[in-house]
């Protein structure tokens, strides 16, 4: 008998606890070995915990060395840090992978898009080290290491030859901050001698942002520090229609964290709109990353079915489905 394994689930705020639902429904159709631990973050319990990000929750994925998770809302120049990042730092979350493909019968300026964008997540500017030296005038403090750039292009180049991947480009502005990304590339360099089967080439930030928008077709896996890649995996979201059809992923040495990275939509919250394709991706990866290959496999190609025959779409793609009657179809197409 297989046995079960739990995972924290994170509701999160807005839209966020009717796209968990919908995608719970999938997996129980599945009949996946999973146990379910509700874990609470976002601006929404502030209230109750006094923090956007209680230690019970943080407790509950190292327990269960895996979470989905829904957006959490943050405030913008105010108010509490990021739940997103307090999760990462407090997991050594270190790895952010956004696979990013071409979804059938989605209509953009691209076909055929089929690229990963893999973001170092615990240093460069977010590490959130900022003072202000006088009235006026804020500093902001850069953090580039070589065991954490060496562990990320490690991450990438063994998940490039685990995939069948044949090229990673690091991406970067070494030409300018020519110590923080000089060091960011030597790591990559080393660890790329390493992999002799992977091509291995260097890229520009801004050059990357023109690149991609002329000819995104030619880029296979994209390394990054983290800056660099919160900006260019929304960049490579927006090539196959937003932040509504990719998934996302926040991985550890023992812990994993998947993840819907669009936002909170409070505009259609509770109103049966929201588009759970997001949230369900991150779940085909998750089941694969737990060693449920055959249900990642199931649940990603139902989804595609209901994409490929277009005949049930959501209200952000153009359609009249409602979230409940999205979902319904997924669980038909299994």
């Amino acid at each position: 008998m297989t046995e079960r394994r739990k995972v924290t689930l994170i509701p999160g705020d807005g839209i966020g606890p009717e796209v968990m639902s919908a995608t719970v429904r999938v997996l129980e159709a599945l009949q996946v070995p999973l146990e379910f631990e509700q874990g609470d973050a976002g601006s929404e319990v502030i209230s109750k915990y006094g923090t956007n990000l209680p230690r019970e929750t943080l407790d509950s994925v190292l327990r269960n060395g895996v979470a989905l998770k829904c957006p959490t809302g943050t405030q913008i120049g105010a108010g509490l840090p990021s739940a997103n990042v307090a999760l990462r730092k407090g997991l050594d979350l270190y790895a952010a992978l956004r696979p990013v493909r071409s979804v059938p019968n989605v209509k953009t300026r691209y076909e055929n898009i089929d690229l990963v964008v893999v973001r170092e997540n615990t240093e460069s500017l977010y590490t959130g080290l900022e003072h202000i030296v006088v009235p006026g005038v804020v500093e902001s403090l850069k953090i580039i290491s070589d065991k954490a750039s060496t562990r990320i292009a490690r991450y990438a180049f063994e998940y490039a030859r685990k995939n069948g991947r044949k090229k990673i480009t690091a991406v970067h502005k070494a030409n300018i901050m020519k110590l923080s990304d000089g060091l960011f590339l030597d790591c990559c360099r080393r660890v790329a001698r390493e992999f002799p089967e992977v091509t291995y080439e260097e890229v520009i930030v801004d050059n990357m942002c023109m690149q991609l928008v002329r000819n995104p077709e030619r880029y296979d896996v994209l390394l990054m520090e983290n800056l660099y890649g919160d900006i260019i995996s929304d960049l490579c979201a927006g090539l196959v229609g937003g932040l509504g059809v990719v998934p996302g992923a926040n991985i550890g040495e023992r812990t994993a964290v998947f993840e819907a990275v669009h936002g909170t939509a409070p505009d259609i919250a509770g109103k049966n709109f929201a588009n759970p394709t997001a949230l369900m991706m991150s779940t085909v990866m998750m089941l694969a990353w737990l060693g449920l290959d055959e249900a990642s496999r199931r649940f990603d190609r139902a989804l595609m079915r209901v994409y490929s025959e277009g005949r049930v779409r959501t209200h952000d793609l153009g359609g009249s489905a409602t979230t409940r009657e999205f979902t319904d179809a997924v669980i038909a197409a299994l």
